[in-house]
């Protein structure tokens, strides 16, 4: 149940709508989590929308976008890791509708520790939540 936050100068996109929408979905198929309405209400994607100036590097360029992945530990193996950095950047590109934007697209993953992920007001372990998508798909299963 990954958490995306993405940041860029105002303007970078034009439908950040559909950019979150488009990142949650790329990283949760890419997560290999079940298709349960767990998952899809509680990966998400956040458009952090910085003002001019806000935003530079050391020489001053402003034209950089940052997002960071969250996911519980472990839920990234390495092929999963260069997937995420690989989708997650072009389309942050197709985005903006700059496909140089993906020189400058910086993708930080962060895994939270277990019992760092809080969900339904509990701070999940992994296996809380492992507990949770197959109790939730058990329900499915039986039709409630």
């Amino acid at each position: 149940m990954p958490m995306i936050d993405v940041y860029a100068t105002t303007g970078t996109f034009a439908d950040t709508h559909q950019l979150a929408i488009d990142l949650a979905t790329a990283v949760k198929e890419i997560e290999e989590v079940p298709d349960i309405p767990m998952f899809h209400k509680n990966t998400a994607a956040f458009i952090h929308q910085l003002p001019a100036g806000d935003l530079s590097n050391v020489d001053g360029d402003t034209d950089y976008v940052r997002v960071q992945v969250l996911t519980n530990a472990g839920a990234l193996d390495r092929e999963k890791q260069l997937a995420v950095v690989s989708q997650v950047t072009a389309i942050v590109a197709a985005a903006a509708g700059d496909p140089g934007l993906g020189e400058r697209t910086w993708v930080l993953l962060t895994e939270a520790v277990p019992g760092g992920w809080g969900l339904w007001g509990h701070a999940q372990t992994n296996d809380e939540i492992v507990g949770a998508a197959r109790a939730e798909i058990g329900r499915l299963q039986a039709g409630n």
